[in-house]
Parts: C-alpha cells; sequence; structure tokens
C-alpha cells in the first residue's frame, strides 16, 4: 500500500469510528411514535411484536407471558384503564419521586433478549415543569427521551390535544448489544406520569440501524487535514 492509500485508509477509520450505531428515540403521537419505529424496525429486516395492556389490577408486577413489567421500587402501583388516558390499553401509575426518581419507574424483563422497545406514555408535562422521560436498556447508559419546558411540548398536546388526551409514545433502539431488561422513569415530582398501552418490541441486528452521523462533514476534513499534514511531511523529507 502506497503513502497515499494508508492515510486515506487512515481518515476513512477515523469517521467510520464515528458512524458507528447509537441509541435512537421516539417521542411523538400515539400513530406517529409506532408508525416510526415499526418502520425503523422493518427495515432493518426484523419484524415487530406487540401486545396491548389488559386485565391488569393493582399489583407491583405482572406476567405478560414473554415478558413482565414490575415497579422499580417494589411498591404496589395502580393501573388506569385506556379511556382515562386515550391510549390503547391500560396504563400503570408511575408518580415519579423527588429524590432520585429512577428508582419510581417501571422495569420490562423479556424471556428472549430485544434491543428495541416502545409503549405510551400518559400524564406527562401536565405540571412540574421541566419533567423529562428517561429509558435504559440492562442498566448501561441512561437515554433521555424527552423534556418538556411546558405543556405544548407534549407532541400530543401540540396537536390538539389537552387534559385526558395527551398520551404520547416513546421508545428507544439500541442496536450495539441485545438485552433484557429495560427500565423507564420520569423525574417530575408531583405528575401523576403512567406508562403501558400498546407494548412494542423486537430485535433488530447489531449495528443494523442507519443513524445520522454527528457533524460528518466536520469529521471529513479532520481525517483529509490529518491526511494533508502527514503527505506534507513526508514528502519535505
Amino acid at each position: 500500500m502506497n503513502t497515499f492509500a494508508k492515510y486515506l485508509s487512515a481518515a476513512a477509520v477515523l469517521v467510520s469510528a464515528q458512524a458507528q450505531a447509537v441509541p435512537v428515540t421516539f417521542y411523538d403521537t400515539i400513530v406517529g411514535g409506532q408508525t416510526s419505529f415499526t418502520n425503523t424496525v422493518v427495515s432493518t429486516g426484523a419484524s415487530v411484536a406487540d401486545l396491548t395492556l389488559s386485565g391488569l389490577t393493582t399489583s407491583s408486577s405482572w406476567d405478560l407471558g414473554g415478558f413482565t413489567i414490575e415497579t422499580t421500587d417494589g411498591f404496589t402501583t395502580g393501573v388506569r384503564s385506556a379511556s382515562a388516558n386515550t391510549s390503547s390499553g391500560q396504563m400503570i401509575n408511575i408518580d415519579p419521586t423527588q429524590v432520585n426518581p429512577e428508582t419510581s419507574g417501571i422495569t420490562f424483563t423479556f424471556d428472549n433478549a430485544i434491543n428495541a422497545l416502545g409503549f405510551e406514555v400518559g400524564d406527562w408535562g401536565t405540571c412540574c415543569l421541566p419533567s423529562s422521560l428517561y429509558i435504559q436498556f440492562d442498566g448501561g447508559a441512561v437515554q433521555q427521551v424527552a423534556t418538556a419546558n411546558s405543556y405544548n411540548d407534549n407532541p400530543t398536546v401540540a396537536n390538539g390535544g389537552g387534559n385526558g388526551n395527551d398520551t404520547v409514545f416513546v421508545g428507544a433502539i439500541d442496536d450495539t448489544n441485545t438485552f433484557t431488561t429495560v427500565t423507564f422513569w420520569g423525574d417530575g415530582y408531583g405528575e401523576v406520569l403512567t406508562a403501558g398501552g400498546k407494548i412494542l418490541f423486537a430485535q433488530v441486528g447489531i449495528g443494523s440501524v442507519v443513524n445520522p452521523v454527528p457533524a460528518p462533514s466536520g469529521l471529513l476534513l479532520l481525517g483529509l487535514g490529518v491526511l494533508g499534514v502527514s503527505l506534507r511531511r513526508k514528502l519535505a523529507k
């Protein structure tokens, strides 16, 4: 390999290293979010499984066949009907705590590993602002899905919804690995916050989701700059 080819290869490695898959989050109206999530999964060649919550009663754990949902603090919590949230199915109450809100969320535990999960969230952004929503795969890096600084930051509200009609879709795909647990919580202390409705989940191939590369032109210029400097030094010898 000649000198030019070596440095060009090094520049390509620099750029491609930044193009590795990163978690993708979803935050939209129910229909918009479900459509975007499904299309993303299908574009990788995988398929989406779904389950609509029904028949749940007050508890701290619910066995849904292929997966369970548990409160992260182990405390019993209530369940709301779909009609109370304008959601696709029942919703589990979360009630964020003021200190360590991640302990007052819910955890999904799957029998078979997944790396894509989406569901519905209600009664969010109604008070206690700013309020953010988070998803975490297998206790790893925390993904901040959205932040509301006003009620109108809720996409369903922005699209004509309001009190009693503000359920949104949230989700995440982390194609860097596969996982068996996913934890969700919010930090809006004082909000009720509910989650559930229609659950979408899938396992996509590792590195199969195409993501925008942060500042690609800058990375390319950096790589070419390194190449140019190195070549100039080589030729000056």
